[in-house]
C-alpha cells in the first residue's frame, strides 16, 4: 500500500511539474516574444523617432535619398567621394575584402585608387588621406575625414561654379563627432545633399541624388 501510495505521489509530482514548466514556457513566450518587443519598439520610436526609422536623409523637397549610416556610390565631379567598398556600398551585402596588407591584390587596388584619386585631385599621390584608399570592413562607412574632404574641395568647387569657401563651410557644417570622444568626420551623403540644396546640379552635367537603400549599418574598421 505505501509503494503504492508513494508511486502516485511521483506521478502526481511529475504531472504538476510538467504543467508548471507548460506556464513558465507560455508565460515567458509572451513576456519576451510579444510585451517586451512591443514595449521597446515603441519607446524606441518615440525616444529616438529618427534613429528607428533608420537615420533618413531627406533632400530639400523631403524626398528620401538614403541612410546617413549607409554609404553611397558618387562618381559626378559636382560631388564629393567616399571609401572605396568591397561590398560597392551596397547594405544588403555588407562586407570587407578580407585581404591582409601583405596581400598583392589589395596593394594593387590601392596603388590603382591612388593614381585615380590623385590625377582626379591633380594632387600627388602622398597628399592623399589613408581613408580614401582603404576600404571599411563593413563595406558601407559613410564617412571620411576632414583631409579627406579638403582634398575634394577644389573639384567640387570648379565643378558646381561655387567658391572653395562655400564648400569648405559646408563641409564644417557636416562634421560629426566634433565633441571629446572620437575623432571628428565628415557625413559624405549629408554634406552632398546640403551641396545639392543650396547648389542644385545642371540635369547637363550630373544627374542629382537618388533614392539609395537605407538598411542602418555602419563599421568604421579598416579593410
Amino acid at each position: 500500500m505505501k509503494r503504492q501510495i508513494a508511486a502516485n505521489d511521483d506521478v502526481l509530482q511529475a504531472k504538476a511539474s510538467w504543467g508548471n514548466a507548460l506556464r513558465f514556457m507560455v508565460v515567458m513566450a509572451v513576456l519576451l516574444g510579444l510585451i517586451y518587443p512591443l514595449v521597446t519598439t515603441t519607446l524606441g520610436g518615440w525616444l529616438f523617432p529618427e534613429q528607428a526609422q533608420g537615420s533618413l536623409v531627406r533632400d530639400a523637397s523631403g524626398r528620401v535619398v538614403g541612410s546617413s549610416l549607409v554609404s553611397q556610390t558618387f562618381v559626378s565631379d559636382e560631388y564629393f567621394i567616399g571609401r572605396p567598398s568591397a561590398a560597392g556600398n551596397d547594405a544588403g551585402g555588407v562586407s570587407g575584402s578580407n585581404l591582409a596588407s601583405s596581400n598583392v591584390s589589395l596593394r594593387e587596388r590601392a596603388q590603382a585608387d591612388a593614381n585615380a584619386i590623385a590625377q582626379r585631385e591633380n594632387v600627388s599621390v602622398d597628399q592623399i588621406p589613408v581613408d580614401l584608399i582603404t576600404a571599411s570592413g563593413s563595406g558601407i562607412d559613410p564617412h571620411i575625414s576632414p583631409e579627406a574632404a579638403e582634398l575634394q574641395v577644389a573639384r567640387v568647387a570648379q565643378a558646381r561654379g561655387i567658391d572653395e569657401a562655400t564648400v569648405t563651410a559646408l563641409i564644417d557644417q557636416a562634421l560629426e563627432n566634433t565633441g571629446w570622444l572620437g575623432s571628428p568626420v565628415v557625413n559624405v551623403l549629408r554634406l552632398n545633399v546640403s551641396l545639392d540644396d543650396r547648389f542644385p546640379v545642371s540635369s547637363t552635367t550630373a544627374a542629382p541624388l537618388t533614392s539609395a537603400p537605407v538598411t542602418p549599418t555602419a563599421s568604421d574598421t579598416m579593410e
